[in-house]
């Protein structure tokens, strides 16, 4: 039992990183790269991230942290640092997810609104800006929790060999 939760915990985290990797490094530049504009990209890439942090996000990070709770027998498992680490990625991912998203979005759809698209909305125009600034927070945002997906997993592992 204890060698499928440790394989559970690594497959789930490795899954995670995997995918926020694949997303950033394939996916989004793929799309803005072939999308007719950077409009529909968006629109694309925006649907790419909500399965990334709903379905691979939350349940990769749950499941982590119930195998942990079930691999040391109570709750207090929470508190070792690999799991501090995934928390700290749940969190970010549910703030990204539905706190800057749906901001980014009634900013789009201003603009598409008011000018046609984010790229006909002038440069100056405070949606514009304040668009550019959510964009480079959520980009912040799945850098850390990919950083924090790293190191939770380098901590398992580690974990695991000082425990043999």
């Amino acid at each position: 039992m204890t060698t499928i939760l440790r394989f559970a915990q690594v497959l789930l985290l490795g899954t995670w990183v995997g995918a926020i990797l694949f997303v950033g490094l394939s996916v989004a530049p793929a799309v803005f790269g072939a999308a007719p504009t950077r409009q529909v990209a968006g629109e694309i890439v925006g649907q790419v991230l909500y399965r990334l942090h709903v379905w691979v996000g939350y349940t990769a990070g749950l499941g982590y942290l119930i195998a942990a709770v079930v691999l040391h027998g109570q709750i207090s498992a929470l508190a070792r640092p690999a799991a501090i680490a995934v928390m700290v990625m749940l969190l970010l991912t549910a703030a990204s997810q539905h706190g800057v998203t749906p901001k980014l979005a009634d900013l789009r759809a201003q603009m598409t609104a008011e000018h046609g698209s984010i790229d006909q909305t002038p440069a100056d125009h405070p949606a514009r800006a304040q668009f550019g600034r959510l964009h480079g927070v959520s980009s912040l945002i799945e850098l850390v929790v990919l950083l924090a997906g790293l190191l939770a997993l380098f901590l398992t592992i580690r974990d695991w060999r000082l425990l043999q």
